[in-house]
């Protein structure tokens, strides 16, 4: 796994269209924060927490992701590593290691930079359950993604209800919170991860309310992971 993810990120930082989906974020993170004060307004120091790690797992995450398994299984390469000793989980762990690894790095940094300009996290631990369980449903979702791509090109089109939709929801749990349309909105993909990183970065969503989100948002990840086992492919698409 390593040796393929060792790999992969040798090619990630020789893809300038893979380096500008990653760094695109950047940008957008930067101008959430220099205008953070127009953002709290509307909502709250959450919401734009929300909008930072829903932003870099959207595009530095899921996007990347699906380009990534799209272009490596339209150059055969899956095909070829199915052909040695490595298991088809150590494959795609090894595939999706260094995009993981990236917006990892990117969502700490971004929240790092945001918090010393405001008031930091309330919970931090509550946070970072919410932010992996937010990543963990769009690293699934990019495989089950990837299986309906023909093409690092056509990624640029298949990855956009996914990609809007989560950072639509997580904008409108943000700004409106949930108590109108509850229970949609904490179905809603996303939706419990959203709330649980607005309420952890604010410190108002007790232990007897945070449990259920995260159970919702877990439930959310074991979507995606069925999604992934039924729709990814490891050959072309024809």
């Amino acid at each position: 796994m390593l040796t393929i993810a060792s790999s992969e990120f040798a090619q990630i930082s020789r893809n300038r269209a893979v380096l500008t989906s990653t760094l695109m974020p950047l940008a957008v993170s930067a101008f959430f924060i220099v205008r953070r004060d127009t953002f709290t307004g509307i909502g709250s120091t959450g919401y734009v927490a929300a909008a930072l790690v829903f932003t870099i797992g959207a595009f530095s995450l899921y996007t990347t992701a699906v380009s990534t398994l799209a272009a490596r299984r339209q150059d055969l390469f899956l095909k070829r590593l199915r052909s040695t000793t490595a298991g088809d989980a150590s494959i795609l762990a090894g595939l999706t290691l260094p995009v993981s690894a990236v917006a990892l790095v990117q969502v700490v940094v971004v929240l790092g930079v945001f918090a010393t300009v405001t008031s930091g996290p309330a919970d931090v631990v509550l946070l970072i359950a919410a932010i992996l369980a937010a990543f963990l449903m769009m690293l699934a979702l990019a495989m089950a993604t990837a299986g309906l791509t023909g093409s690092p090109e056509q990624a640029q089109v298949t990855t956009l209800p996914v990609s809007l939709g989560t950072i639509g929801v997580a904008t409108w749990v943000g700004i409106t919170g949930t108590e109108d349309l509850t229970l949609l909105k904490r179905l809603l993909p996303g939706g419990s991860a959203a709330e649980l990183v607005v309420g952890s970065w604010n410190g108002d969503v007790p232990i007897t309310q945070a449990l259920p989100l995260l159970a919702a948002a877990l439930g959310w990840v074991v979507v995606a992971v069925v999604l992934a086992l039924r729709l990814f492919r490891w050959e072309p698409r024809r």
